[in-house]
């Protein structure tokens, strides 16, 4: 880690070259360093937890659900995932005010604690052949505290790396942090296939399955010690020096209804990126073993491979969209998920590993369109006094009403209709959505952040 004092800003000083402009503030390269580390590691600790709970959903549905129907189990515990998602716009109009009130570092830290506690907390609950109901209750608690937490973690985070980077770099920097979520995914998801392989099913539903969890403790103190050493982002030192009686608290109506239009931007946005980023990370594991019968450990590994080369990408995507613009980056997302869908789908179904590894691939390269372009676009919709409430409440509303409930809509729906193209079509249709959400927003790429000073990386000598 970098060892540089943390100071917020560097003096503030006149451009030289356009003296009529607002004052520049030029960002500390290793404070914005260190603040993308911290706000990754949250988000792929984050992200490890939904990455275990996908991946081995079909022995969590043994354990804390009664026996019986296999797709019921399935369905009860992507329930509870779901469950989750709905609580994380309560969440986000907590923690995303208070973030704008009192600092997006403080409340980081809280919601870090949170999502450390609800994943630990999952690996200590007694099964349902031990408990009874009270087995599906305390899981359901605990993935209710994890959502609430949740709700106040993305957009904080994305807010913070936004705030930190250089106008110029912001979408490399912010790319960093969807680098976090696939290590995160990756993580969980190589632990569980690691385990998948080297246990016995009795071993696994026994005690295997919480060792995951159990890992969330050590990791939530070092993502806390993380944040804890940084200081507040130059955006809203800026916004706390300025007087109480020239920054009055923002009502939380005003959040929403003073920024409606941008609020519908980020929903239609988020809504693309998280149906097709639950649909391949988190469904597809379950698709595979469920629905297709295909081999468990293979079909992880395959998801696993996807991920890594979405990793490879992914700076360089972000980087990307410093160059060209975030809105081509994520109309060729759009436009892509609308044009081979189906094709990448039928490859899946046709069963071999090259195929699915053929189609699962292209579905993941389609997806850094978003992971790239997302973490520095969405803070971009809103000014920096609420910035983080109002991209909390349209993110979470999104993710909750659409993304987090993507498996639990597509089983059912293929359960109802027997249709097993529904993840194709399902995915076409978040493209149209987030298709048009692209041609009204405006390009954010290069340009200050609403409401702060343009930033600049230090002159070069």
């Amino acid at each position: 880690m970098p060892t540089a004092t943390p100071t917020a800003l560097a003096p503030l000083v006149p451009t030289p070259a356009r003296p009529a402009s607002p004052e520049v503030t030029v960002t500390d390269p290793a404070l914005v360093k260190r603040a993308v580390k911290a706000a990754a590691l949250g988000n792929a600790m984050e992200w490890f937890d939904f990455g275990v709970y996908s991946y081995i959903a079909v022995t969590l549905g043994k354990v804390f659900f009664p026996s019986g129907n296999p797709t019921a189990q399935l369905l009860s515990t992507f329930g509870a995932f779901a469950a989750a998602f709905l609580v994380r716009p309560l969440g986000g109009m907590v923690f995303g005010p208070l973030g704008d009130r009192i600092g997006r570092q403080k409340v980081l830290a809280l919601t870090m604690i949170m999502m450390a506690a609800g994943t630990f907390a999952i690996g200590l609950i007694p099964s349902y052949a031990t408990i009874g109901v009270g087995a599906p209750v305390l899981l359901l608690a605990a993935r209710l505290v994890q959502g609430f937490s949740t709700g106040g973690e993305y957009a904080g985070a994305s807010t913070f790396i936004a705030e930190y980077a250089p106008d110029k770099k912001r979408g490399f920097f912010g790319s960093w942090l969807e680098f976090g979520t696939l290590a995160g995914y990756i993580g969980g998801a190589g632990l569980v296939t690691l385990m998948t392989a080297l246990l016995s099913t009795e071993d696994l539903l026994s005690w295997g399955w919480r060792v995951p969890f159990l890992i969330a403790g050590p990791m939530g103190i070092i993502g806390l010690y993380l944040r804890m050493r940084l200081e507040e982002t130059p955006a809203f030192a800026a916004e706390i020096e300025k007087s109480e009686a020239d920054r009055p608290k923002v009502p939380l109506r005003e959040m929403i209804t003073g920024q409606w239009r941008a609020l519908l931007l980020c929903v239609g946005l988020v809504l693309v990126f998280n149906v097709t980023d639950y649909m391949l990370l988190s469904y597809m594991p379950s698709y595979l073993t469920s629905e297709l019968k295909y081999d468990e450990t293979h079909g992880l590994l395959v998801v696993l491979g996807v991920m890594s080369l979405m990793m490879i990408v992914q700076p360089f995507a972000g980087a990307l969209t410093d160059r060209i613009g975030r809105r081509p980056v994520i109309a060729a997302g759009c436009v892509g998920f609308l044009a081979l869908s189906v094709p990448a789908l039928l490859l899946i179904r046709q069963g071999s590993l090259f195929a699915i590894a053929l189609g699962m691939g292209a579905l993941g390269l389609l997806l850094v369109c978003f992971t790239a372009a997302m973490p520095a676009a969405l803070p971009a919709l809103f000014p920096t006094r609420v910035r983080y409430g109002s991209l909390s409440i349209g993110f979470n509303i999104s993710v909750s009403l659409f993304g987090g409930t993507t498996p639990l809509v597509v089983t059912a729906l293929i359960g109802a209709t027997g249709n097993m193209m529904m993840p194709a079509y399902y995915m076409m249709a978040a493209a149209v959505i987030g298709g048009v959400a692209v041609w009204f927003m405006t390009e954010s790429a290069g340009r200050p952040l609403p409401g702060s000073a343009p930033a600049v990386e230090p002159a070069r000598h």
